[in-house]
């Protein structure tokens, strides 16, 4: 865990420049704040070179919330165990976090690497963002919840069943066999927003479509195909 002043200075730095913005993400000061209300930050190093971060917070429910985490490929899924660890051993039965669907391989670590299941779909969660990699588009969020005392194993949910919406590239959007439902997100949609603002937009409308009305009928997002796939069942 970081939690000396240069430190938790570097860790803001690092995520300011992760998200490829001059403003901070998370301040020097809202971090130790976090520290400071019992908190923590835990931050993956290779030599000295800092290499990932995570910050998570107590909820009142007695689960963990974990705020924001970056992290050079690889480093991710040990940097979230020791996360894990740090939460079960104050107790901690679940952990909370939200992520973008549009990023699939976001998508793909938290509910295969991991295992967690996505719980509800927020539109605009933030609001505006100003940092570069999510600039001029909306900041809907998938809330995803990792339960800490056991284990899910992912089933790989292939696409089946009948299309019944096309995505803005011309091919199929969503497909469902009357029971599961399937919904596919750009393969890098970070590259897309730089590309093509209008693209990015009508991915984000397409998307959103699907899941807001999934999840109106009880489903929950528990998987993702190496090829862009959601897979949304009711549990």
């Amino acid at each position: 865990m970081i939690s000396d002043v240069p430190g938790i200075a570097r860790v803001a730095a690092y995520y300011a420049e992760v998200w490829e913005t001059t403003e901070d993400v998370l301040s020097t000061e809202t971090l130790h704040c976090i520290r400071h209300a019992g908190g923590a930050t835990i931050g993956a190093f290779d030599g000295d070179e800092l290499i990932g971060a995570t910050t998570g917070l107590f909820c009142p429910d007695g689960s963990v919330y974990s705020m924001i985490a970056a992290a050079r490929s690889g480093v991710g899924h040990p940097l979230k165990v020791a996360q894990k660890d740090w939460a079960v051993g104050l107790g901690a039965r679940s952990m909370r976090w939200t992520y973008d669907p549009l990023v699939a391989r976001n998508a793909r670590f938290n509910l295969v690497k991991l295992g967690a299941v996505a719980v509800e779909y927020t539109v605009d969660f933030y609001g505006p963002m100003r940092d570069g990699v999510n600039d001029g588009d909306e900041s809907d969020r998938l809330t995803v919840r990792w339960d800490l005392t056991g284990s899910r194993e992912p089933r790989e949910s292939l696409p089946a069943g009948e299309v019944f919406r096309t995505a803005p590239d011309g091919e199929p959007l969503a497909r469902t066999d009357g029971e599961r439902i399937w919904c596919r997100v750009p393969h890098d949609v970070v590259r897309v927003r730089k590309e093509s603002a209008e693209l990015a937009r009508q991915w984000r409308e397409a998307v959103r479509e699907v899941f807001v009305d999934a999840f109106a009928r009880g489903c929950v997002a528990t998987s993702m195909s190496r090829d862009g796939w959601y897979g949304l069942e009711r549990l």
